[in-house]
């Protein structure tokens, strides 16, 4: 028997220019006065934090504010952040300014604040024990300063584990924030690096959810069996589709001028819809090799980015296998597909399996995304070990939407070394 029900959830959500200064009342409406607010010293510098730490000050909050988040969380960084919160704490509330990353480490400290164990406790099996959380978590506030993660609407902390050269995550609806304060101003100080790379992560969630595997077609669960991610359906397509149609109008824009206030809006819309789009259905193989892309990353650095320390930021480890992977999945639904392609460029090919790939590549190559994955330091000899990281990814890959196994993922990444 297949399944017959989807499920959706999403927090509440706060969109607007200057959002962001109503957090006083927001917390308010929890009964909360002592507030953790998590950011990273880059979100730091553009004085967003400090701003709304003092906003909140004046409203009669007690803030504590750490700023130590990696970018690209690790277990290292998120048990630093753990540690740190324990010490300070207890707090009634808790409130993320910046991009995945930030939202990523305050979902990490949320859980381990509030339930006993340690982090490898409750990373997704078989690295971690997957164990679910027994207390209730405090109110979780995210404040997204990037357009792209969709954190601010998932259930997922995603991290690296260092000694493994793994990345992996932990998974629970408890972990998904109360509220998403969703305030595109805030968004202006991306730089355009970052803006490329996070608005892929838009576009491949977008693009995963659309061409997940249908809902109605798993296994029959029972209703203690039922996961976030449940396979597209109406309520993600909607979301999805629409999140595609702004990306074509915005992002060039946006990423060729900063400072252009309507493109900064609707890619932050962009990126709203489709993490509450993938947040419901999932995403698939781009998300499951973008994992080993990032975690074994040996020198590459991108400009925009702080620090000096070698990074495949998520969004563009993600990027780099899209074209590769979404000529595989084609033939599964080549509707789908060609509707994707179809909303993206409406001018552009309309026919074939590599017409979404196509639309894809050029417009990797005009926002400045690296020419594959040789651009990021890795080769035809790595194929084995990133082929080995993604097939630990089964969570992800139980959600594309044909099966794909060793041998479909090899060449997927042997197709990504070089795009154009």
């Amino acid at each position: 028997m297949t399944e017959q029900v989807f499920t959706y959830a999403a927090p509440a959500l706060k969109f607007g220019r200057g959002a962001s200064a109503e957090l006083a009342h927001d917390l308010g409406q929890y009964g909360a006065r002592r507030v953790l607010l998590v950011t990273d010293a880059g979100v730091a510098a553009t004085g967003h934090p400090a701003r709304i730490a003092e906003r909140l000050g004046a409203a009669g909050f007690d803030v504590t504010t750490y700023d130590q988040v990696h970018v690209e969380p690790t277990d290292a960084s998120l048990e630093h952040a753990i540690a740190s919160a324990r010490d300070a704490g207890p707090f009634d509330a808790i409130v993320a300014v910046g991009g995945g990353s930030s939202i990523d480490t305050a979902k990490a400290v949320n859980l381990l604040t509030t339930n006993p164990g340690e982090l490898m406790d409750y990373l997704n099996a078989p690295i971690g024990k997957a164990r679910a959380p027994e207390q209730p978590l405090l109110p979780l506030v995210a404040v997204p300063t990037t357009t792209g993660t969709g954190s601010e609407s998932t259930t997922i902390c995603v991290l690296d584990v260092l000694a493994l050269q793994v990345k992996t995550g932990i998974s629970h609806p408890a972990l998904r924030p109360r509220l998403a304060v969703v305030d595109p101003d805030l968004t202006m100080t991306q730089p355009a690096a970052v803006t490329a790379a996070a608005g892929m992560d838009i576009l491949c969630h977008a693009l995963e959810s659309w061409t997940a595997r249908w809902y109605a077609d798993f296994e029959a669960k029972a209703p203690e069996q039922r996961v976030p991610y449940c396979g597209a359906n109406p309520v993600a397509d909607m979301w999805a589709s629409k999140a595609l149609t702004l990306l074509a109008g915005s992002f060039r824009d946006a990423v060729r001028d900063g400072g252009d206030p309507h493109a900064r809006e609707q890619m932050a819309l962009a990126a709203t819809f489709a993490g509450l789009g993938f947040g419901n259905a999932g995403v698939h193989i781009p998300h499951a090799c973008a994992y080993p892309i990032a975690g074994r990353v040996r020198d590459f650095h991108p400009e925009g980015y702080p620090g000096a320390e070698p990074i495949v930021p998520h969004g563009m480890a993600v990027a780099l296998t899209a074209p590769a992977a979404f000529a595989f999945t084609f033939d599964a639904d080549p509707d789908r597909h060609l509707a994707a392609a179809r909303m993206l460029d409406p001018t552009g090919r309309t026919e074939g399996p590599d017409a979404l790939p196509s639309v894809l590549r050029t417009l990797m190559h005009d926002i400045g995304i690296p020419n594959g994955l040789a651009a990021v330091g890795y080769g035809a000899a790595d194929v084995e070990e990133l082929v080995a990281g993604a097939l630990a990814q089964q969570r992800l890959l139980a959600t594309a939407p044909k099966a794909v196994g060793e041998a479909d993922l090899a060449e997927v990444f042997r197709e990504s070394l070089e795009l154009w």
